[in-house]
């Protein structure tokens, strides 16, 4: 008797600990949006993207400040044999056996304005001859110069114009990606939300076809009906559980598609909640318009582009013709056997020198490159305007679909209360014999047509609006800027 009870509470608790508690989540539609901008892998790419365009920021700003650098090498050991020229000219090997190790702390700060640099230095040698035991200091005890280039590209004055504006776009691309996330799991939503609603017409819809099954086998029996109508019953009974079947399948797919994009885990049954079919909200299109033109990375991309074009001319005529660069140093230096030498009565050290390249024959080279410059920056403002008249009628036809969306909503509703209304009324005619099998599956496929339209309807309604976010950054129910 033992044994047995022990038997029965073993299986007991392994059927306890088998079974799965599955726990049902309720959504609406702003709260799989919000899920999905915090927990999606698309969300999760957008904020790295917008993280790698910071520290590029990062690095075109540090272009402007200070720079200090210790270079050197250390140890610079050589012990081998090197050739010398003899004074009649022949060549002996001779053995070497030195260090020549170096120090050089130097700065330098980068002038936007002009294109040049200023740097300042101080430089530490030291050659140690194991040969001969002589040990020899060189160096540059401090030292300051300037190098500025001379009708060339300068490359700090464009990029002072450019790299802010695709910081902003960066900024604003990432905003737009988090609404694109929006727009996307809107459609996933419905996808979801509309399997939902077959399964339960297509549940509903088998248990009336079975209750009215039952009814027409008693009429049958009292002769009041038709072998074909009977039939007819049965190819409806049939279809019925076929479209249940279905129906549970795209639930199944749908309901994982969502989990896995909103980042739930696969345990949950999630049932949604039918979004409303209003917003109080007014949508203009001059208003539209003019907070995409401010807030989207694409207005911000339209003036960029432009620039780049224009900083390629400037590139392609700084290149052609006379380059040349002036260089100027002051400072001192000094040679001594002791480091504190160095630094006892210093030598004068100048430097003047102007470095020049004039192209005297390329064969057109330099005038092809500023040519090919000069059409590539008009055919960037022609492609700019054609995209500016695009990013225009993007946004009106957004807002008439929204618009137009909008009442279709209120329309498809009311069909839907009258085709379920009048399938009602319908049925309970076929079961009191007033009205024909062929009357009863019209009304019911009106029904259940008329309840995918609705569904339909608000799927447009709602993935317009949020398209319209997408496309101005702009949230029309609070009436504010869409932010980070």
């Amino acid at each position: 008797m033992r044994i047995w009870i022990f038997i029965i509470g073993f299986a007991a608790l392994a059927n306890k600990g088998t079974a799965q508690v599955v726990d049902t989540v309720r959504l609406a539609l702003a709260d799989v949006v919000k899920m999905a901008k915090a927990r999606s892998l698309a969300a999760k790419q957008a904020g790295t993207i917008k993280e790698t365009k910071y520290w590029q920021w990062r690095v075109y700003r540090s272009n402007y400040q200070p720079q200090l650098a210790l270079t050197g090498t250390l140890p610079a050991f050589t012990k081998t044999y090197n050739q010398v020229v003899q004074p009649d000219g022949t060549i002996l090997f001779q053995p070497v056996h030195y260090d020549n190790s170096s120090l050089n702390l130097s700065f330098s700060q980068s002038i936007a304005a002009t294109g040049g640099s200023i740097y300042g230095t101080t430089q530490l040698q030291r050659f140690d001859d194991f040969d001969r035991k002589n040990v020899l200091y060189n160096g540059v005890p401090y030292g300051i110069g300037y190098a500025q280039p001379l009708w060339q590209f300068n490359q700090l004055k464009w990029d002072r114009k450019i790299e802010p504006l695709k910081f902003d776009e960066s900024k604003q691309a990432y905003i737009e990606s988090m609404e694109q996330i929006g727009v996307t799991v809107t459609g996933y939503f419905f996808d979801l939300l509309l399997a939902q609603v077959n399964l339960q017409v297509a549940e509903t819809n088998l248990a009336n076809t079975v209750n009215i099954m039952r009814i027409a086998d008693e009429k049958l029996e009292l002769g009041k009906i038709s072998k074909n109508e009977i039939l007819q019953l049965q190819l409806e009974l049939l279809k019925s559980q076929k479209a249940a079947g279905t129906a549970h399948r795209d639930m199944e797919i749908a309901t994982f598609t969502l989990s896995s994009y909103i980042g739930l885990g696969g345990n949950e049954k999630i049932s949604l909640e039918l979004p409303p079919a209003m917003i109080n909200m007014d949508v203009a299109t001059d208003k539209v318009l003019s907070e995409a033109y401010e807030n989207r990375s694409d207005a911000i991309a339209f003036v960029r582009r432009i620039a780049e074009a224009r900083r390629d001319v400037a590139k392609a005529r700084g290149e052609s013709g006379l380059n040349a660069t002036l260089s100027a140093n002051l400072g001192y230096s000094n040679t001594s056997s002791t480091i504190d030498g160095l630094y006892r009565s210093p030598q004068n050290q100048q430097l003047l020198q102007v470095n020049f390249v004039i192209p005297i024959l390329d064969w057109g080279r330099a005038k092809s490159r500023t040519k090919t410059a000069e059409a590539n920056m008009q055919l960037t403002s022609y492609a700019v305007e054609q995209d500016k008249q695009v990013f225009v009628q993007q946004i009106i036809t957004q807002v008439t679909l929204f618009n137009m969306m909008r009442d279709q909503v209120g329309l498809s509703a009311r069909a839907d209360s009258i085709a379920t209304e009048k399938y009602q009324i319908a049925k309970d005619r076929y079961v009191l014999g007033n009205l024909s099998i062929t009357d009863l599956s019209i009304a019911f496929q009106e029904k259940d047509q008329s309840k995918r339209d609705y569904i339909q309807s608000l799927r447009d309604f709602w993935g317009a609006y949020y398209e319209l976010r997408y496309l101005s950054l702009f949230d029309f129910e609070k009436n504010e800027k869409i932010r980070d």
